[in-house]
This record gives structure tokens, sequence and C-alpha cells, in this order.
């Protein structure tokens, strides 16, 4: 039961932080000019694969999801080196916000930073949910 009951703590609390997460990313992105603005927003991209990784497979290993959110994120990437996200994005805009249009080597670092933050934040946080807590 009480196994139970922390696991949908943690799913209440992924899909929270999702949602922030998205809604941070949409405002940096579309408010915020400069190279700095789109290195957090692809961060935040990253931790948001992460954090929907994590809900979906809760009881993966922290080190595994964050490893999976950067080789997607990686991988969304290097597709835009193919040129089929900027014609996917020609016939439906919004797939630019999910898959981009032109590489960056740059974003990979962003990726990278994303992943070990999303990791650093739910190892942090396990560790407290995992603590015996007064009663």
């Amino acid at each position: 039961m009480a196994a139970t009951k922390t696991r949908m703590s943690r799913r209440a609390a992924l899909s929270a932080a999702a949602g922030a997460t998205i809604v941070a990313g949409l405002a940096i992105h579309f408010s915020a000019a400069g190279n700095v603005a789109n290195l957090i927003s692809d961060a935040l991209y990253t931790v948001l694969v992460y954090l929907v990784l994590a809900f979906i497979l809760p009881r993966t290993k922290q080190g595994w999801l964050a490893l999976a959110a950067f080789g997607i994120s990686a991988a969304i990437e290097l597709s835009q080196l193919t040129g089929v996200p900027a014609q996917l994005a020609v016939s439906f805009p919004p797939s630019r916000l999910i898959f981009g249009t032109t590489f960056s080597a740059l974003d990979l670092v962003a990726y990278a930073a994303g992943a070990a933050a999303a990791w650093l934040a739910d190892h942090a946080l396990s560790a407290r949910w995992r603590a015996p807590q007064p009663e």
C-alpha cells in the first residue's frame, strides 16, 4: 500500500513538474530572445522528456532515464541534418516546437545539461521522499 501511495504521489509530482516545464519552456521560447534563452528552452525540452519517461517507466533507475532523455533529444537534433523536420514544419508549423528545423551542436550541450539537471533534481527529491517521515 505504501509503495503504491508513493508511486502515485511521484506520478502526481512528475505530472505537475511536466506542466510547469512546458509553461516555462514556452514562455522562454516566445518571450525571450538570444542564445541563452534558446539553450535554456532546449535544456527544458530534455527535462520534459525525462519527466515523461519517468512517468511512463516509474521503476526505471534515474541514471537510465537521464541517458534516455538525452538520447531522444540528441536523436531529434541529429534528424535535423536530414531536412525532414524543416519540411514537416512547412506543412505543420507547430511541429517546429518539437522537432526544430536546423541542427546546432550547441543544442547537444543544452540537452546534456537538461538531462543532468533532471537527474539531480529527481535524485534529491526521491531521497527526501524515501526518508522516514515523522508521525
